[in-house]
């Protein structure tokens, strides 16, 4: 139960975080400028939600390392996780209900030279929104989960890996003589191998 709780929350936050930096490439918005129905400008979701591309790449950074920290880590890798959820689920969310001019400002200032959202809205005259929203902000839920499953279950978790384990078996003081190569050993860990001979 324990190794399943952990694998389950590293492998959900490693698809949120995987699925959000895909989603910062692929287009959120189409935006028609007024007077101009040629074409539409496309609106990508780093462009979007300028925060998510980076904070998707922390989700990432804390998935690959929530296998080999220690307790405390995995309640403060766990309230990040809820945190950045919380974070691009709230900003996504108004794209996907709303769809503020906001959003398009950038794309709209970078194609036609004109800044300032009064004036961009004056702009604007249709905003389509494609899948890619939606799906983040589906990211954002699995991502708050993973975030509330390792709070809840990070105590339990295995306390590190097999090296782990081996190094700390390693560094027990074997009964019984030692031989040279337990000495050699022992010295390159700092350790005195005549401390725990008896005097003659």
């Amino acid at each position: 139960m324990r190794r399943r709780a952990k694998l389950t929350s590293i492998v959900l936050m490693l698809i949120a975080g995987a699925t959000g930096v895909i989603s910062s490439t692929q287009t959120w918005l189409e935006v028609t400028i007024s007077g101009v129905s040629a074409h539409s400008l496309p609106v990508p979701g780093a462009s979007a939600v300028q925060v998510l591309a980076p904070l998707c790449l922390a989700v990432l950074a804390l998935g690959l390392a929530l296998s080999i920290v220690g307790r405390v880590l995995r309640y403060v890798f766990g309230a990040l996780a809820l945190v950045i959820a919380l974070v691009l689920g709230w900003l996504t969310a108004q794209i996907v209900f709303t769809m503020p001019v906001a959003a398009v400002q950038t794309v709209v200032t970078k194609a036609t030279g004109i800044a300032g959202l009064h004036a961009i809205a004056g702009l604007v005259g249709r905003i389509s929104q494609t899948a890619w929203p939606a799906i983040t902000l589906l990211a954002c839920v699995v991502l708050a989960f993973a975030g509330v499953l390792t709070l809840a279950t990070g105590a339990r978790w295995n306390a590190g890996g097999r090296r782990f384990r081996a190094d700390e078996h390693a560094k027990t003081p074997a009964a019984g003589p030692l031989d040279a190569l337990d000495s050699w050993d022992g010295l390159s860990r700092g350790e005195d191998p005549t401390a725990g001979e008896q005097p003659r």
